[in-house]
């Protein structure tokens, strides 16, 4: 028989549960200023834990004779109730996999603050936890539908033939979804040999960026411009590229000029100093300025090498360093701009070419 008071306490139980969950969250809010934690817990498990408050309350309260006591009646019963068991599961599942989502991120912020000599440690750290978590989300998401299914009477009865099969299955499936088994390997491969970590600044089918998103599956470069170019992750185990910061991010600037023979080589060797000493970009470390070729067109080449904390850093700078060097010809030192020599017939014989010469030359 219906009890009238089953639905009142049904829906006193749900409301009461949300309410505590709503007053935990507003206590956590308040300490979050000072602890992180506390801060995460809300920002990922402030829904998944009003979810899971609803539903264990509903399975708590809920009873079979809730509709009625006629067949029909304690048929819907039940389907509800298994309804209310699985929603239970599948919420708690959510909640525990945001919360270790929320543990893992006051590690992560700690991390990403870290600079200079340990900062390629914690990238890696960085990179081997975000792995680690999805690998975490995806083993607890398999756990909770294997015990979904298993809240069928009619799956727990299949289990012995189920597992007497498992080995004809687990073959099929390995071989239909080789590739994607093969690129979560690549995956674990890549983090956890430290070939590549989030942050990296690498070059790729000639394309340079960094590695916004590595996942078990693929990989996300942020290119210079803001384009996305995203690779599955076995590229990077199967073909090579190239890994700026793979034991430190400083780089080297190259700049090139090419000036006429008439460039006072030390008095520009000088002024880039100068130059250099003013730039913050420039690292206070490694400089110079070299004459490295001279060319058959008759110009002279030179090199200036200045060395930066970082990659966009070092194209700054190579930008500011190449245009100083050239207003700095351009205006004190005019004649060394690049000129092409030629070579007339009074230069050799030491007299005026005139046209009658010319004419009895022909």
């Amino acid at each position: 028989m219906q009890s009238p008071a089953a639905w009142p306490i049904l829906v006193i139980s749900v409301v009461g549960a949300v309410l505590l969950v709503e007053v935990v969250r507003r206590v956590l809010i308040r300490v979050g200023r000072k602890w992180a934690l506390a801060r995460h817990l809300v920002e990922h498990c402030t829904w998944p834990a009003f979810c899971v408050a609803a539903t264990v309350a509903c399975n708590l309260v809920f009873a079979p004779g809730i509709f009625g006591d006629t067949a029909d009646e304690r048929g819907l019963a039940q389907s509800v109730d298994r309804v209310i068991g699985l929603a239970t599961i599948g919420t708690v599942t959510w909640l525990i996999i945001q919360a270790t989502y929320a543990l893992t991120d006051v590690v992560l912020d700690r991390l990403v603050l870290v600079e200079g000599e340990r900062n390629r440690r914690a990238r890696r750290i960085r990179t081997q936890i975000a792995l680690v978590r999805r690998i975490a989300a995806a083993v607890i998401i398999v756990i909770a539908l294997g015990a979904m299914l298993f809240s069928f009477p009619q799956v727990r009865a299949l289990g012995a033939g189920l597992l007497a099969s498992a080995g004809i299955a687990g073959a099929i499936v390995g071989i239909a979804a080789q590739p994607t088994i093969g690129n979560m390997l690549a995956g674990l491969q890549l983090a956890f040999s430290d070939a590549l970590r989030l942050d990296d600044v690498v070059v790729v089918e000639k394309e340079w960026g960094r590695i916004e998103e590595l996942t078990l599956t693929y990989v996300v470069l942020r290119l210079w411009d803001e384009r996305r170019l995203v690779l599955p992750v076995s590229y990077f185990t199967q073909n090579p590229f190239e890994n700026w910061t793979r034991h430190g991010s400083r780089v080297l600037a190259v700049v090139f000029l090419r000036v006429d023979w008439a460039v006072p080589v030390p008095k520009l060797r000088d002024a880039l100093y100068e130059f250099l000493q003013g730039n913050p970009l420039w690292d206070q470390k490694d400089w110079t300025l070299q004459v490295t070729d001279v060319l058959p067109n008759g110009l002279v080449e030179l090199r200036a090498l200045m060395s930066a904390a970082d990659s966009p850093s070092s194209w700054d700078l190579k930008c500011d360093v190449r245009e100083f060097l050239v207003n700095f010809v351009r205006d004190n030192y005019p004649d060394a701009l690049p000129r092409f020599r030629v070579e007339a017939p009074e230069t050799r014989a030491g007299v005026a070419w005139t046209n009658d010469q010319d004419r009895d030359r022909r």
